[in-house]
C-alpha cells in the first residue's frame, strides 16, 4: 500500500506545480496616467460599447460553477453546526453509536475536513475545489499513473487471491490510500524544487510501474501455480515469467538510455535509431504490455483484474477528493434515509412517550437531508465544470487567441475567474474580464504569467473592441504601464520572447503615449537597438584587451526565438486534442463530411502567427520611436535628449552592417531606421530644429543614403525615404551646402526626379519623383553651387519644361521652382538653347497663373519674374503678343489685396508678385501706367501698414521659418514708388 502510495505520488509530481500556482492582484494603489482616449466616431464607440466581450459566455459558466459549489458550502456549514449543536449536542445519548452516530461523526469529520482546508488556497485546490476535480487519466502521464496505481493494487489484492478482493477492507484501504496520497501531494512539490531530482523521477517511473507487478506475479508463480491450468495453444505461467523479466529488461535499458553515459546512448542509438522517436514508442508499447499481462494470464481472475484497472482509471481520473467525498456524502446519507431506523430496526415505538428521543427522525431527516444536497450539488458542480471545456474552446475560437500559448492562457483565466467568483459576497459585484487577467498576469513575478500576460495584451490590441479597452484600462494604470515598459531592457536571454512581445505590445501604444507620465520610457527603448552580434574591428591604437570589453546578450533571431517561443509551452494544458484526418477528394461533395469539416473549423485552435523579419528587436524599437514622435511633440524632446539614441538609428541605415543578419533583415532595419528618420527630420518648431541639427551632424549619415539612393535592385521604397529625409535636412543653409558637396547626392536625386516618366508607366502610384524633386528644389534655393551640379544633367532645362505641360502636379510646380532656381543662380550657365526652353514656357506659367491659388500661385510668379528678369524682351513679347497684358497684371494686383494676411504654406507671395512688378516696370516703363490704372498704388499703401515677419521666410515648418530672405519687404515697396515716381 504504501509502494502504490509512493508511486502515485512520483508519477503525478509534474502536475504538482500547476496545483500551487497562484495569482495574485497588486495591492498597490494606481496612479493615472495622462493618455488621451484614442478618437473614433460616435456611432463606431456606441457599437463598442453594446458588443459584449468574448469571455462573457465563460464568465456565465464559471460564476454558474462557483454558485452551485458555494451552495454546497453554506449547507454544509449549517449541516456542520445542525450536527454539532442538534444532534450530537442535544442528543449525545440517544444516537445509537453502531448507526447514527457514527455516521453522524464521520460526515462531522469530513466537512471539518473540507472547512478547514478552505483558508489555505493549495489544500483547498488540492482536496476540495470543484475545479479540476476530474481529470481524465489521457496521455503519457495518465498511462504511466493507471499503470502504477493498477499494479500495486493487483499486487496488494490479488496476490492472495481468496476473498480479500471483495472484502470491506479492500475498499477502506483503497479510500485511505486515495486520502493519504492527495495529503502528501501538497507536501511533496514543496519539497522536490529541484530539477534534476525531478528528471530522474520521470524518468524511472515507468521502471516502478513494472517492478509493481514483480510480487502479483512472483505470488502467483511460487505459492499459487495451481489455479493456471495450460490448455492448448496457452503460454504456460513460466513463460509467461520469462516475458515479464524481458519487459523488465527493456525498460531498464530504455530508461538508462535517458542518462548522460555517452557509450551507453551510442551503442543504443546505433542499434535503434533516434532516441526521441524510439524510446517514448518503447515505452509506452511496455506500459500497455504490463496491463494486459495480468488479463491474460489467469482466466479465473479476469474479471478482477479488469475491475482493479478500471478503479485505476478512476483513481488517476480523480484530480481532487472533492468527487469521492460527495459520494460519501450521498451514500451515507442515502443508508440512513431510504432505510428510516433511526430508533432501531426491530424497536417498537411508542410516539405518543417519546421521552428524550422526541424531535430525534425530524433532526436526523433535516441533517442528513442537507447532507444529501450538499453532495448532490457538488456532483452537479463537477459535472458541469467537466464540460467547461466547451466555454473555454469558444473563447479561444473567438477571443484572438491562438497556439497553444492561447489555450494555456485561457485556462488560467478560467481558474482566475474561478477563484475569484469563490472570493467574497455571492452577490457582490466583481470585474472579471480578460483584460483584467492579463494586466494581473503583466504585474506577477512568474516569468510564465508575465509572458501569457504580454501575449495577451497583444493579442488584444488587434482586435478594435479589446483594443479600446485595454488602452482605457492601461491610461489608469501607472504602475502596469510601468512594468510593461521596464520589460524592454530585460537582456537576459531567458527573457528574450517576454522582451519580444512587450515591444510589440509597446509599439500599438506608442501611438496615445506620453514618455513623461513613464520614467525612463525613451532609454528603454533606446536599448532595444543594442545589438551584439557586430564583427568588432577595431583601431589598432584604440583597443582594448579587457575580456569584459563589448560583451552583451546574444543577438535576438527570429528563428531562435520562434523555438525558444514553442519550448515554455508545451506543458501547458490542453482542452482538447484536436485530430485533423483527411478525406478522399470523391468525399468532399458528402453531406457528413463537409458537416465534420464546418464542425472541425470551428473548433480548431487557430494556428499561431510565426515570427517574421519585421519581428526584430530593433526593428521594433524604431518603430516605437516613429510612434512616440508622431504622437506628440514632447516626445520628441525626450527623444533628441537620449544621447545614443539618433547615432543608433543613424547606424542601421548602411546597407552593408558589420552585423550576421540576413540580408531580409538588415533590409527590414534599413527601412525602419530611414521611417524613424523621415518622422524625426519633419517635426516643426525649435524641436524639429535641435533634431534635424543633430541628425545632420553624425559623420556616415549622408554616405549611407547615398548609397541607398544609388541602389535599384532592392525598390524604390527605400529611395522615397531617403530623398524625403534629404529634402528635410536641407532646410538647413549649413546641411544645403554639405550636402551639395557630396555631388552624388544631387547626382542620383536628379536622376531619380527626371526618370519620371519611365517610372510612372509602371506604377502610377510612384511617389519617388516628386519627393526626389522636392529636395533637388530645395537644394537649389540660394545655392549656386548645387544649382550648377544640376545643370550639368544634359538637357536639364529641357527636361523641366516638359514638365511644366503635363497635366500632373506632383512635378508642375517642382519643376517650376527649379528652373526658377537656375536663372536665379546660375544665370551665367544657361545657354541660348535653354533661353528658348524658358521662353517657350512662359505662355504655359502665365496661363496658370490666372488660376492659381495659393503656394502654388507663389511659385509661378517666382518663375515668371525670373523669367522676365533673365529675358524681359520675350516676356513683354508674350504679353503683348497675347493680349494678356492687362489681365496679367490685373491678376497681380487683386493677388496683392486678397494676400494681406500671410499664410504659413505661401509666407512669400506678396514678395513674388512685388518682385514680378518691379521686373516688369524695368523691362517696359509703360508698364506703370497700367499699374497706376490698376490702382497699385493703393495695395501698396496697404503693404507698407500691413507688414509681417513671417514674409522674411520661404517655408516654416510648424512656427519656426527657414531660409531668411535679404532684401526686407519694405525695400521692395520703396522700389516700386521710385519706378512711378520716375515715370
Amino acid at each position: 500500500m504504501w509502494t502504490l502510495m509512493f508511486c502515485y505520488i512520483l508519477i503525478h509530481v509534474g502536475d504538482f506545480p500547476k496545483l500551487g500556482l497562484e495569482i495574485h492582484i497588486a495591492s498597490c494603489g494606481e496612479h493615472r496616467i495622462q493618455m488621451p482616449e484614442q478618437g473614433g466616431c460616435r456611432r463606431r464607440r456606441r457599437r463598442q460599447q453594446v458588443a459584449a466581450p468574448p469571455e462573457k459566455w465563460l464568465n456565465g459558466f464559471v460564476r454558474l460553477v462557483a454558485l452551485i459549489e458555494r451552495v454546497g458550502n453554506a449547507i454544509g456549514a449549517l449541516a456542520f453546526m445542525w450536527a454539532t449543536v442538534v444532534l450530537l449536542g442535544g442528543y449525545p445519548t440517544v444516537l445509537r453509536s453502531n448507526d447514527d452516530f457514527s455516521y453522524a461523526t464521520a460526515i462531522i469529520f469530513l466537512e471539518a475536513a473540507r472547512m478547514f482546508s478552505r483558508n489555505n488556497t493549495l489544500d483547498y485546490r488540492v482536496f476540495f475545489c470543484t475545479r479540476g476535480a476530474f481529470r481524465p487519466a489521457a496521455g503519457w502521464n495518465g498511462l504511466i499513473t493507471v499503470a502504477c496505481i493498477s499494479n500495486a493494487l493487483i499486487s496488494t489484492f490479488l496476490s492472495s487471491p481468496v476473498s480479500l478482493f471483495w472484502s470491506p477492507l479492500a475498499y477502506i484501504m483503497v479510500v485511505a490510500i486515495l486520502v493519504i496520497v492527495k495529503f502528501l501531494s501538497s507536501v511533496v512539490p514543496k519539497l522536490l524544487i529541484c530539477k534534476p531530482i525531478c528528471r530522474v523521477i520521470s524518468l524511472w517511473s515507468p521502471v516502478v510501474a513494472i517492478l509493481l507487478q514483480g510480487p502479483y506475479m512472483i505470488e502467483l508463480y511460487v505459492y499459487h501455480p495451481q489455479l493456471y491450468v495450460p490448455r492448448i495453444l496457452e503460454i504456460s505461467l513460466a513463460k509467461w515469467m520469462v516475458a515479464y523479466v524481458l519487459l523488465l529488461v527493456v525498460v531498464l535499458l530504455v530508461t538508462i538510455s535517458g542518462f548522460q553515459f555517452p557509450i551507453i546512448i551510442k551503442l543504443l542509438d546505433s542499434t535503434l535509431g533516434s532516441k526521441q522517436v524510439w524510446r517514448r514508442i518503447t515505452l509506452n508499447l511496455c506500459v500497455i504490455a504490463s496491463l494486459l499481462m495480468p488479463i491474460l494470464i489467469i482466466p479465473v481472475l479476469r474479471v478482477e483484474v479488469i475491475t482493479v484497472e478500471g478503479v485505476a482509471i478512476v483513481l488517476a481520473s480523480f484530480g481532487n477528493l472533492q468527487i469521492p467525498a460527495a459520494i460519501v456524502r450521498v451514500a451515507l446519507t442515502l443508508l440512513r434515509l431510504i432505510p428510516h431506523y433511526y430508533y432501531g430496526q426491530n424497536e417498537h415505538i411508542d410516539e405518543n412517550n417519546l421521552g428524550d428521543k422526541k424531535n430525534l427522525a425530524g433532526s436526523l431527516n433535516i441533517f442528513y437531508g442537507m447532507v444529501l444536497v450538499q453532495g448532490t450539488l457538488y456532483i452537479a458542480a463537477c459535472i458541469f465544470e467537466f464540460f467547461s471545456f466547451i466555454p473555454r474552446r469558444s473563447l479561444i475560437c473567438h477571443g484572438g487567441f491562438r497556439g497553444q500559448w492561447g489555450v494555456a492562457s485561457v485556462n488560467l483565466y478560467y481558474t482566475y475567474a474561478f477563484e475569484k467568483y469563490m472570493e467574497g459576497g455571492v452577490l457582490a459585484p466583481k470585474k472579471i474580464s480578460l483584460i483584467n487577467f492579463a494586466i494581473v498576469s503583466l504585474n506577477s513575478d512568474s516569468p510564465k504569467m508575465q509572458l501569457y500576460g504580454v501575449q495577451m495584451l497583444h493579442s488584444f490590441l488587434q482586435r478594435e473592441p479589446t483594443r479600446e479597452r485595454l488602452i482605457t484600462k492601461l491610461s489608469t494604470s501607472t504602475n502596469s504601464m510601468a512594468r510593461l515598459i521596464s520589460m524592454l531592457g530585460w537582456t537576459s536571454p531567458n527573457h528574450t520572447i517576454v522582451r519580444l512581445y512587450a515591444a510589440k505590445v509597446t509599439v500599438e501604444l506608442a501611438k496615445s503615449l506620453q514618455v513623461v507620465t513613464v520614467t525612463g520610457t525613451v532609454q528603454l527603448v533606446c536599448a532595444l537597438l543594442d545589438t551584439d552580434d557586430k564583427q568588432k574591428m577595431g583601431n589598432p591604437l584604440l583597443d582594448a584587451d579587457s575580456d569584459h570589453e563589448g560583451k552583451q546578450d546574444p543577438i535576438y533571431d527570429a528563428a531562435d526565438d520562434q523555438c525558444q517561443l514553442q519550448e515554455p509551452l508545451r506543458d501547458a494544458d490542453n482542452l482538447i486534442e484536436t485530430q485533423t484526418q483527411s478525406t478522399n477528394q470523391n468525399k468532399q461533395d458528402s453531406f457528413i463530411v463537409r458537416g465534420w469539416q464546418r464542425i472541425s473549423e470551428y473548433w480548431s485552435i487557430p494556428k499561431e502567427q510565426p515570427l517574421t523579419d519585421n519581428d526584430l528587436l530593433p526593428a521594433l524599437g524604431m518603430l516605437i520611436v516613429d510612434n512616440l514622435a508622431s504622437y506628440d511633440q514632447n516626445n520628441c524632446v525626450e527623444i533628441g535628449r537620449e544621447t545614443d539614441l539618433i547615432p543608433k538609428i543613424i547606424g542601421f541605415t548602411c546597407f552593408r552592417s558589420d552585423t550576421t543578419n540576413s540580408d531580409t533583415q538588415q533590409m527590414v532595419l534599413v527601412k525602419s531606421s530611414l521611417k524613424v528618420l523621415q518622422r524625426l527630420t519633419s517635426i516643426g518648431g525649435e524641436i524639429g530644429i535641435a533634431l534635424r541639427y543633430k541628425i545632420s551632424k553624425h559623420p556616415f549619415l549622408l554616405r549611407n543614403l547615398a548609397e541607398i539612393l544609388g541602389d535599384d535592385i532592392n525598390g524604390e521604397e527605400l529611395r522615397k525615404l531617403v530623398a524625403v529625409i534629404l529634402r528635410n535636412l536641407a532646410i538647413n543653409v549649413d546641411t544645403r551646402q554639405e550636402i551639395g558637396h557630396m555631388q552624388v547626392l544631387i547626382t542620383r536625386l536628379t536622376k531619380a526626379f527626371l526618370n519620371f516618366y519611365r517610372i510612372s508607366s509602371t506604377n502610377v502610384d510612384s511617389l519617388l519623383p516628386k519627393f526626389a524633386g522636392q529636395a533637388l528644389a530645395i537644394l537649389a534655393i540660394d545655392n549656386v553651387h548645387n544649382c550648377l551640379v544640376m545643370l550639368k544633367e544634359p538637357e536639364f532645362i529641357h527636361k523641366l519644361k516638359s514638365m511644366i505641360f503635363i497635366h500632373n502636379e506632383k512635378y508642375t510646380y517642382v519643376a517650376a521652382s527649379l528652373l526658377c532656381s537656375m536663372c536665379q543662380h546660375a544665370r551665367a550657365k544657361i545657354t541660348e538653347s535653354d533661353l528658348k526652353e524658358l521662353s517657350h514656357t512662359l505662355r504655359e506659367v502665365l496661363d496658370k497663373i490666372m488660376n492659381a491659388q495659393g503656394a502654388k500661385l507663389e511659385i509661378l510668379i517666382g518663375l515668371s519674374s525670373q523669367i522676365c528678369k533673365v529675358i524681359p524682351e520675350e516676356f513683354s513679347r508674350e504679353l503683348e503678343s497675347g493680349q494678356i497684358k492687362r489681365r496679367f497684371m490685373k491678376r497681380l494686383v487683386d493677388s496683392l489685396n486678397e494676400n494681406i494676411n500671410p499664410h504659413a504654406h505661401c509666407p512669400g507671395i506678396r514678395r513674388v508678385i512685388l518682385e514680378q512688378s518691379i521686373y516688369m516696370m524695368e523691362c517696359n516703363s509703360h508698364y506703370v501706367n497700367c499699374f497706376n490704372e490698376l490702382r497699385i498704388m493703393e495695395a501698396l499703401s496697404m503693404v507698407q501698414k500691413t507688414p509681417s515677419r513671417a514674409e522674411n521666410y520661404r517655408i516654416f515648418l510648424g512656427d519656426v521659418g527657414f531660409m531668411e530672405y535679404n532684401t526686407p519687404l519694405i525695400d521692395l515697396t520703396s522700389t516700386i514708388y521710385h519706378h512711378i515716381l520716375e515715370r
